[in-house]
């Protein structure tokens, strides 16, 4: 059987996977408590907001928990050094691509897209695409296996 040497983790390696941790825990947080229609926490949202969640066709909700718990699922692989966090992330970035597209090509209420909510959109798309980076940074450089 041949082993192969993992290389020691760098400090930042953990400093990222505990907060992409937390930021794709909060993710399947917005997506479950939206899903389930628990009213505390859409009663943060603008009734348009809402309408326009509820008419989502399957696929559409389907992809979006492709996104958020792919996400979540990278995050621990990544915290366990394992070279499948990666493939974890590619499928939460997929998941966040078709979701996106549905929600362009959709009739989007005014409210989802500016200000807050366009920033918010921007903010997930960078972390998607830059944890996908740092996990195949870390499986290249030996760190994950």
């Amino acid at each position: 059987m041949i082993e192969t040497i993992r290389e020691k983790a760098p400090w930042y390696f953990w400093v990222v996977a505990v907060l992409s941790l937390l930021w794709d825990a909060f993710g399947c947080l917005d997506f479950t408590m939206t899903v389930t229609r628990n009213p505390a926490y859409l009663a943060q949202f603008p009734p348009e907001i809402i309408d326009f969640i509820d008419s989502f066709p399957m696929w559409a909700t389907a992809v979006w928990a492709l996104g958020v718990w792919g996400a979540l699922t990278g995050s621990v692989l990544l915290l366990l050094r394992s070279r499948w966090a990666v493939a974890a992330f590619a499928a939460s970035l997929l998941g966040l691509a078709l979701s996106t597209v549905y929600q362009v090509t959709a009739d989007m209420p005014e409210a989802m897209t500016a200000g807050v909510n366009l920033v918010l959109t921007l903010v997930i798309w960078a972390a998607a695409i830059a944890l996908l980076w740092f996990a195949a940074r870390m499986r290249a450089r030996g760190v994950l296996r």
